[in-house]
């Protein structure tokens, strides 16, 4: 007669790191050449003006200046202004 009860095995107790997706810079923040706008899987934002796409689908600036996120034809996009451009909330 064993004198422990067996231990038993579990099939959790693991998880994997989160990858902190999501927008790294809000509408109007300025950033510089080559900084992260935002990080995603796929393209749930496109890259527009001046703004590039990396390889795992991140958004980056191309030149330094302020960020604006737009609705054209349906779908979202990315861009970088070197002026800062005003949104209708901010023109009331």
């Amino acid at each position: 007669m064993a004198h422990k009860l067996g231990g038993g095995s579990t099939n959790n107790g693991r998880d994997s790191h989160s990858k902190r997706l999501g927008a790294k810079l809000a509408d109007g923040q300025f950033t510089l050449a080559g900084g992260i706008i935002y990080r995603q899987r796929g393209t749930k934002i496109h890259p527009g003006t001046n703004t590039g796409r990396g390889g795992d689908d991140t958004l980056f600036a191309l030149i330094d200046g302020y960020v604006k996120y737009e609705m054209i034809k349906g779908r979202k996009y990315a861009s970088v202004y070197a002026e800062r451009i005003e949104t209708k909330k901010a023109q009331k």
